[in-house]
């Protein structure tokens, strides 16, 4: 997928990591910020995704296709994040740029809570 179709990203995204601030005691405690809304598509793995998947994270469920954004390129922070889409609350695994061409990145994602 070296074009990204028009109408093919239709859903309304939020992408948020971990962040630490200290609560009214003063006391370290872990919120999630806001990183970016972006266009979305969202897709339950099938059964031959989801035994390549499987090589990656036993409990990857979907994958989620968005534009290349240079927040992506780091693998460890981006295993951090989340995504948000309508009340689901989707981790990230894993983040594909798919043929290094720095226009799709495919996001490897679990569905289920994730520290709130």
């Amino acid at each position: 997928m070296s074009v990204i179709g028009a109408g093919q990203l239709n859903h309304r995204v939020l992408i948020q990591q971990p962040t630490t601030v200290k609560d009214a005691l003063g006391a370290p405690t872990q919120v999630w910020a806001d990183v970016a809304a972006v266009w979305a598509d969202i897709a339950p793995i099938s059964g031959r995704e989801a035994r390549i998947a499987d090589r990656i994270a036993s409990e990857v469920s979907h994958q989620i296709t968005v534009r290349y954004q240079p927040l992506f390129s780091d693998p460890r922070s981006v295993s951090q994040m989340r995504v948000l889409f309508k009340g689901r609350v989707f981790a990230i695994h894993g983040a594909l740029n798919e043929d290094e061409a720095n226009v799709a990145v495919i996001l490897l994602a679990s569905e289920g809570v994730r520290d709130g």
